[in-house]
């Protein structure tokens, strides 16, 4: 059923009295007629009695049709000042057939510096093509990730880029929406679609390589659980840089039970409790959660500890030794994935594509300690 007019334009909740319209029209068209309203959000009925215009000219004035008089178009204009209505976009392009001008983003964790770039990344190039994000943060959970896609769908998003929740959790449910897909950071399972990666085994075997350089022979890994994507592509790079070095890797210096900087902390405090021939010289942490974690443990050790981190985090050059981290652009991944969604809805049917994005080591003091 088609929405009436009032429906479809009504927008933002305006208190006030209405006022009663001019007995006769003054723009060569018959009048709203008069009606009452209950108080609420104020409406192109609204504005066509507060200006005593018709509702077809308020239509033309707003958007923007030159074969209104000036003189009409200006008492438009000041009776939706006067009103504080606002057009609702979302409501006029459904009913006119067109797309919603919004992008859905689900990510992890709001509170992460490294999806707080990326959101705002999103957003830069959604902007740029006057589009609107909804973004929400399922925490890792299946469940909560299927929640917000399918609220998104019900607000007719035309995209939604992705941080997959970790596990094999089945993303084949989401060819039922219909629109373009786009992941970021971790690839979908059971299904093929755009995805921007980070390159997470180079970075690690980077950083490996570099402790290695300075002398370590005994390399601690301090990461999240294998079920994650990034934590298994950097432990591969971390067992692909000691491999090439000759140096067998320790099942007992590799830890990947952390999820939180608690869990690394406690993970880097027993390592350290290890005998002196098997405690590690060199730890490599997963994330910048997990270095903040190690950092914790650290902290007044007896023993001197290199330490290199992937992600880098705020204040890490500021520290009393500056933390040595594998950096990247956070804020290009959100753009790049937005790109890649725009140029779907662009009309691009081209094979999903896989891009990885490049990571670099930023040397500080803390990964050039040399062992003891």
């Amino acid at each position: 059923m088609k929405p009436r007019h009032d429906e479809a334009e009504t927008l933002l909740e305006h208190p006030g009295q209405r006022e009663t319209a001019p007995s006769a029209a003054t723009d060569g068209e018959s009048a709203v007629p008069l009606r009452p309203r209950s108080s609420g959000r104020p409406t192109m009925h609204d504005v066509a009695r507060h200006a005593g215009v018709s509702l077809k000219t308020v239509s033309r004035v707003i958007n923007d049709e030159p074969v209104v008089a000036k003189a009409t178009a200006d008492r438009v204009l000041a009776a939706i000042a006067a009103l504080g209505f606002e057009r609702n976009d979302l409501a006029r392009s459904l009913r006119q057939g067109r797309s919603s001008t919004t992008i859905g983003l689900v990510i992890e964790d709001f509170g992460n510096p490294f999806y707080s770039l990326i959101a705002q990344g999103v957003e830069s190039v959604a902007r740029a093509r006057d589009y609107m994000v909804i973004t929400g943060s399922c925490a890792e959970d299946p469940h909560t990730e299927r929640e917000f896609v399918h609220s998104m769908i019900r607000r007719r998003v035309d995209a939604l880029i992705l941080v997959a929740p970790g596990g094999d959790s089945d993303h084949r449910w989401l060819l039922q929406g219909g629109i373009p897909l786009v992941f970021l950071d971790r690839p979908p399972f059971a299904i093929e679609a755009d995805t921007v990666l980070l390159d997470n085994a180079g970075g690690a075997r980077a950083a490996v390589e570099h402790l290695i350089a300075h002398g370590h022979r005994r390399i601690a890994y301090v990461g999240d659980p294998a079920s994650l994507f990034t934590s298994a592509e950097r432990l591969r790079g971390f067992h692909a840089a000691l491999a090439d070095a000759g140096l067998a890797a320790d099942p007992a210096l590799v830890r990947q039970e952390a999820q939180h900087p608690e869990d690394a902390e406690r993970a880097v405090r027993e390592l350290l409790t290890l005998p002196r021939r098997r405690r590690p010289t060199a730890i490599f942490t997963g994330n910048n959660r997990h270095t903040v974690g190690a950092l914790r443990a650290l902290r007044g050790s007896a023993h001197r500890v290199a330490l290199v981190g992937f992600d880098d985090f705020e204040l890490a050059d500021l520290l009393a030794v500056p933390t040595t981290v594998i950096r990247y652009d956070a804020a290009r991944m959100g753009e790049e994935a937005a790109r890649l969604a725009f140029s779907r809805l662009d009309g691009d049917d081209e094979p999903p594509r896989r891009m990885v994005l490049p990571t670099g080591l930023v040397p500080r003091g803390s990964g050039e300690v040399t062992p003891e």
